[in-house]
């Protein structure tokens, strides 16, 4: 079985959340997103993320975009 190389963006929801003690349904409940799309989001099978659901996600958390997708290019074959 081949190694599971972690995509190059990670996303920092779940501990965003913890830091300040909500819950993704709280959280799905203040943006009018789906759970089960911001489930998708917090574990990194999203392919793409719309603008207004970033700027909603930073307004409801009070966090910068950078706090929650980190880049990384460790996993990254061609670096």
């Amino acid at each position: 079985m081949a190694a599971t190389i972690p995509p190059p963006i990670e996303v920092r929801l779940d501990e965003l959340l913890r830091e300040r003690g909500m819950t993704l349904t709280e959280l799905s409940d203040r943006i009018g997103l789906t759970l089960a799309n911001l489930s998708i989001l917090k574990t990194g099978k999203a392919k793409a993320i719309r603008f207004t659901t970033l700027e909603a996600i930073c307004r409801e958390l009070d966090c910068q975009p950078g706090d929650l997708l980190h880049y990384s290019d460790q996993g990254d074959p061609e670096r």
